[in-house]
């Protein structure tokens, strides 16, 4: 490579509990710099979710965190062009590319749903893959789907 590799940015945990994943989450969520109004939004979704759910023994955060991983997909397709034909390779997935993908797809099918506030459709979005099911759970279904399929074309992988 010509150019040296960019440094990862180091992400300061949030204020209520103290986690970097929870800052990486709300910027992700973030629109035009507004931070505050991201954290707001999260937080609202957090006890959204704790008064849905008041029946688990677990709290909001660790909810939000299994439904994360209920939803991160473990391999992906790539498109990879051999002699003329483009093959649907694929490969596994970088730990922290797993976290953003996820991420990203729970915050995207949040926009999508249909709902009140912003708040009120991520705390529906993370219940729902809480209980694995919902659009981004389908979303990690399909790209596993599709791996299987194209799974004979693995060792064109680089």
């Amino acid at each position: 490579m010509r150019k040296a590799k960019p440094k990862k940015r180091i992400v300061l945990p949030d204020p209520v509990f103290g986690e970097i994943m929870v800052t990486r989450f709300v910027n992700h969520l973030m629109y035009d710099g507004k931070k505050s109004t991201a954290y707001t939004i999260f937080y609202s979704a957090l006890d959204s979710v704790k008064a849905k759910l008041a029946n688990e023994d677990k709290t909001a955060i660790e909810i939000w965190k299994a439904a994360l991983d209920n939803i991160t997909p473990q391999v992906e397709v790539k498109s990879r062009r051999i002699g003329g034909a483009t093959f649907q390779v694929p490969t596994e997935i970088r730990p922290e590319r797993k976290e953003s993908i996820s991420m990203k797809n729970m915050i995207h099918y949040s926009r999508t749903r249909g709902g009140k506030t912003m708040a009120d459709k991520l705390a529906a979005e993370i219940v729902d893959a809480y209980n694995m099911q919902g659009a981004a759970f389908k979303r990690k279904e399909d790209m596993h789907r599709m791996a299987e399929a194209n799974r004979a074309f693995a060792h064109f992988r680089f």
